[in-house]
């Protein structure tokens, strides 16, 4: 038997251990009544009569239970509850929360029998994404090991049904007809897979043209070693800051090149691709992730009381950033790196690998060529005009600001007129006039104002443009250069979208896979295993571990800022208020928390190999997914330490710019040492006629 099915057989074999005896026995009490209101605390789950109820101890005539996430208010006979649902053989989750605030999952379903109550414990919620991670860091299989822990999450989601061969099979076919499907006709991800293939398609255009080569060829008077190679890499990434996904299509793909003639190994290309873009989205004013950010800020604001700061989404993002310790030290440590030329760990053999051998890639050469069919080097007697791939990358960027900006007018446009305001037209003049309105405390300023409007865009839209007008740009320039005819620049074309289709596997797996986390309520659980009395100057440090680990564990910073801003915010404020802290130390501990959330979410999205931002660094670098994992995984956990330390100090020390500069300073000071002590220089590269690495 192989290692991965006699792995898969004794995970099966697990899970039917701990669900053989939880069918819940189905028994009935005797009628009681009192006309009284009970808010349900202890309860045992039954069913009677084709329906579900709860049996509780206590009398009544209503009593109140939150069912998957709604408080409801249910009738109540003879101290049973009617959940008033009714459930088909393929049957239904059912989250509980009582009164206590204590989680609880059943699966209700029909059989032949009757019907089925199994309880599912919500540790199990966890297991479908840990089976994906540590399948592929141990096969280096990233597919497999994504389909199955979809797998195992549908089993578990439909009831761990072990008794049924039929479920069984049931649970793996729907790894495609309901989670694949769902995550395929999903608006968002749609718009991703389109741009993605877009991008694809003007790389392989921009390349056979000679474009790419003019920018490597112009390049080379600035880039003239591995180190000025590396900074313009890091200095492409921080300058695309608008957006994660275009950062990391855009910089990887023009940048590959280049770091291959310096023989720097494509896992280091793929650190640097990847940790200068949602380090740099999540912390600048203006950014496709602002919009989202301000949001979740805003419903969180919105719960707290006696407040008596800043209400304003903006300000407090504003004020946030001094405790925003892991993007920013995460963008000065790879220049550390760069201009200290060591390496340690993966990473450092990588970079011996690509300087001795010449292979930048883990795959031998011969190897690469045998599986990569498509030629995307330059045509036969191509110019090698540097403005035939910057004027299309430049198209993208442009059109991308283009789109956020009319996108955030007309949705500002709409907003106020519900709000009743008069404009004399529509045009962007009167919108920008009047955009104060929609601020609160009498408007704003010129970086409010712009925050507030590409808040409102639709970044989806903006990308879906420049991507569309990046590649008919690309084709039109091709064309009208007489470089290729039009028959030959689309069938390039569709050779750059075929290039991007193992991508797209892996995202859509992975967003299969954030499907079933959210269906097994994964989050939830981890959030209720930290809660109870609190220190408030623990609560950042306990909020970065809960937000690192739910990114990594779902793979989506995004996902693990909206289920953590409603929470983490009241709660902070809470405690702090219970415990009787100073109002002024008990804003900035608002500050910091709101900090830790987007930060440490943005640590767990590097170190998890499901992420679409790891994916797509990882495609955009040509480098294997799990090698770029793995090199990439001691980087971002050693700056993730002292990220973690600095959230607990910063306010426990009184908060304000100047301790956080401070322990900033020091932190890279201590990452400096350590890049000293364990890190070693690979051998210098020198650039020799026809050696221009692999």
């Amino acid at each position: 038997m192989s290692k991965p099915s006699g792995l898969l057989l004794c995970l099966f074999c697990f899970l039917a251990a701990i669900c053989g005896a939880q069918t819940d026995t189905i028994t009935l009490e005797p009628a009681a009544q009192a006309d009284v209101h009970i808010k349900i605390k202890d309860y045992t789950i039954l069913a009677d009569e084709g329906r579900f109820f709860l049996q509780i101890p206590e009398t009544g005539n209503s009593a109140s239970i939150t069912v998957n996430g709604q408080l409801d208010t249910l009738p109540m006979i003879n101290n049973r509850v009617d959940l008033g649902r009714t459930f088909d053989e393929k049957g239904e989750l059912l989250l509980l929360k009582n009164a206590d605030n204590q989680y609880r999952i059943y699966h209700t379903s029909k059989t032949r029998r009757g019907l089925r109550v199994r309880h599912i414990p919500m540790w199990l919620s966890i297991v479908p994404p840990l089976v994906a991670i540590l399948l592929a860091l141990i096969f280096r299989e990233v597919v497999v090991s994504l389909f199955v822990g979809v797998w195992v999450g549908a089993f578990i989601a439909g009831g761990m049904r072990i008794e049924s061969f039929y479920y069984f099979l049931i649970s793996f076919w729907e790894v495609v007809e309901k989670y694949v499907v769902s995550a395929l006709t999903d608006g968002g991800h749609q718009s991703i897979i389109i741009f993605s293939i877009l991008i694809g398609g003007m790389v392989a255009v921009i390349s056979r043209n000679g474009g790419m080569a003019g920018v490597v060829k112009s390049l080379s008077k600035y880039a003239n070693s591995p180190r000025s190679a590396q900074f313009i890499t890091w200095l492409l990434g921080v300058a695309i800051f608008f957006d994660d996904y275009a950062n990391t299509l855009i910089v990887g793909n023009t940048m590959r090149s280049v770091t291959d003639r310096f023989r720097i190994s494509r896992e280091k290309l793929a650190y640097i691709v990847d940790s200068t873009a949602a380090p740099v989205a999540a912390v600048a004013f203006i950014t496709t992730w602002i919009g989202a950010e301000l949001g979740y800020i805003d419903d969180g604001i919105k719960t707290l009381t006696d407040y008596t700061g800043p209400t304003t989404p903006y300000a407090l993002f504003i004020g946030s950033l001094k405790y925003s310790f892991y993007p920013v030290m995460t963008l000065v440590f790879i220049l550390m790196l760069i201009f200290t030329g060591r390496d340690f760990g993966g990473m450092y053999k990588a970079e011996v690998r690509a300087r001795t051998t010449g292979e930048v890639d883990r795959v031998a050469v011969a190897d690469k060529e045998v599986e990569e069919t498509e030629d995307l080097s330059p045509i036969k007697g191509a110019p090698l005009n540097w403005w035939n791939a910057v004027i299309p990358v430049l198209t993208v960027i442009l059109v991308t600001i283009y789109g956020l900006i009319d996108t955030g007018i007309n949705s500002t446009y709409g907003e106020l007129i519900d709000m009743g305001v008069v404009l004399n037209g529509s045009d962007w003049g009167d919108v920008w006039v009047n955009i104060g309105a929609t601020l609160e405390e009498g408007g704003g300023g010129f970086f409010r104002k712009v925050g507030k409007l590409i808040g409102n865009a639709d970044s989806y839209t903006a990308l879906l443009w420049a991507s569309l007008s990046g590649v008919f740009v690309a084709i039109l320039m091709t064309v009208g250069g007489r470089i290729m005819k039009l028959g030959d620049s689309i069938t390039t074309m569709l050779t750059g979208f075929k290039t991007m289709l193992p991508a797209i596997l892996i995202l859509t797996l992975a967003w299969s896979l954030a499907a079933t986390t959210d269906e097994l309520h994964t989050a939830t659980y981890l959030t209720s295993a930290l809660k109870g009395s609190l220190n408030p100057f623990l609560v950042p440090m306990i909020v970065f571990i809960l937000s690192a680990s739910i990114a990594f564990s779902t793979g989506s910073s995004w996902s693990t800022m909206a289920i953590l801003y409603p929470i983490a915010i009241p709660t902070t404020w809470a405690v702090s208020q219970a415990q009787g802290v100073d109002p002024d130390v008990a804003y900035q501990l608002l500050l910091n928390v709101i900090a830790v959330v987007l930060a440490a979410s943005v640590l767990g999205d590097h170190c998890s190999p499901i992420s679409d931002t790891t994916i797509l660094s990882s495609l955009a670098s040509d480098c294997n997914h799990i090698d770029h994992v793995r090199t990439q995984l001691p980087y971002a956990l050693s700056v993730g330490f002292f990220a973690f330390i600095n959230s607990g100090l910063s306010t426990y020390l009184g908060g304000g710019w100047l301790i956080s500069i401070i322990l900033f300073l020091v932190s890279m000071t201590a990452l400096f040492l350590i890049v000293r002590q364990f890190g070693k220089r690979p051998p210098e590269f020198v650039e020799t006629t026809g050696t221009e690495g692999t």
